[in-house]
């Protein structure tokens, strides 16, 4: 019987040795370890040899059924090596290709459009000045000229914050930041602009959000007229739409600024003519603004008989849509790599 094993295994590594094919190394796996082959007939027959020779026996069968094991995975190895390096030989790497391109990320459009926000407004010397996104109703409407009851809050869906002491919402401007900045910087001038995220209960529609980013700008100092204002606008519009952009102010109301108006530009797809875009009126609007209330100044600690100033909001998804010939808000927040992958 040890010897019926030794002649096994010569015999069966004498026969792979040759093997460099797949098939063939199927036939050989089958032909020696395969249910019906030599190695199983040989174990079936360690039950009739004598006791005394069936432990050596047993101890050789498991041997030799090892060594075939392992014989076979380094056989499957070697041909699967042979086949790749046939394969290269006969399809040469030319290594002078240039490589596969990595893939990058791009900015979202609308964050692009807030950098370049940030640095037009840096330049003309306007500092960031972050404040919360969870507000008092006293700050987010009371302190801007807004109290209980008032119609303007109609133009505001809030999301309230139940159980707390003080009535607590989502801020639905950051108009609130005016109020916070001129305390934290009180009594000295002040000129920031006021970015985050703000919160309203809306439908979800081609041009509205129930959250979306806004930038607030405020300037406060002696003897700032509505001229300064003017100019301000007029100048960010150049340097946001180009040099030969058209603008046109239109009178508007807002409880926290006396007087206010809206700034126009002229529509980039109609030229002025008229559009679907522009609702056929040839203008688009980019911000609302107007001179800081006396009572906002004075509720940020300002005395508006020595103080004056003005304030705007804008965007800047809206900015982003004219720019770049967008129509629908949802396309920003849709996760769409066809789009994304345009900017």
């Amino acid at each position: 019987m040890i010897d019926m094993l030794n002649q096994l295994r010569e015999h069966a590594l004498s026969a792979l040795s040759p093997v460099w094919d797949e098939q063939q190394l199927e036939e050989w796996r089958i032909k020696f370890m395969g249910r019906r082959g030599a190695l199983a007939a040989q174990m079936e027959q360690l039950g009739a040899i004598p006791k005394e020779q069936r432990a050596a026996a047993g101890k050789l069968a498991n041997e030799v059924k090892n060594a075939l094991e392992s014989a076979y995975q380094a056989k499957v190895g070697a041909i699967k090596q042979r086949a790749l390096s046939e394969s290269l030989e006969a399809e040469p790497l030319d290594v002078t290709l240039p490589g596969r391109p990595v893939p990058h990320g791009r900015l979202h459009p609308v964050t692009t459009t807030m950098r370049e926000l940030y640095r037009i407004w840096g330049d003309m010397g306007f500092q960031v000045f972050r404040t919360r996104e969870i507000e008092t109703d006293e700050m987010n409407f009371q302190l801007l000229n807004i109290p209980p009851f008032h119609p303007a809050r109609d133009n505001w869906s809030t999301f309230y914050i139940a159980d707390t002491d003080e009535r607590v919402l989502l801020r639905t401007h950051t108009s609130p930041g005016q109020i916070r900045a001129m305390r934290a910087m009180h009594p000295n001038p002040i000129r920031v602009i006021l970015p985050g995220m703000c919160y309203r209960y809306e439908q979800i529609t081609a041009r509205s959000e129930i959250q979306f980013p806004q930038i607030e700008g405020l300037a406060v100092g002696h003897n700032i007229t509505f001229a300064d204002l003017l100019g301000t606008m007029t100048e960010f519009a150049k340097r946001m739409f180009g040099e030969n952009a058209k603008v046109r102010f239109r009178a508007d109301h807002f409880p926290f600024t006396e007087p206010s108006m809206e700034l126009d530009v002229e529509c980039f797809l109609c030229k002025g003519v008229g559009c679907g875009v522009c609702k056929y009126t040839g203008w688009l609007e980019i911000l609302g603004s107007g001179m800081v209330h006396p009572d906002v100044l004075r509720n940020g600690g300002y005395n508006p008989a020595e103080w004056s100033g003005f304030a705007f909001g804008m965007g800047p998804q809206r900015i982003a849509m004219l720019k770049h010939d967008i129509k629908d808000i949802r396309y920003f927040w849709g996760n769409d790599l066809r789009f994304l992958e345009q900017f």
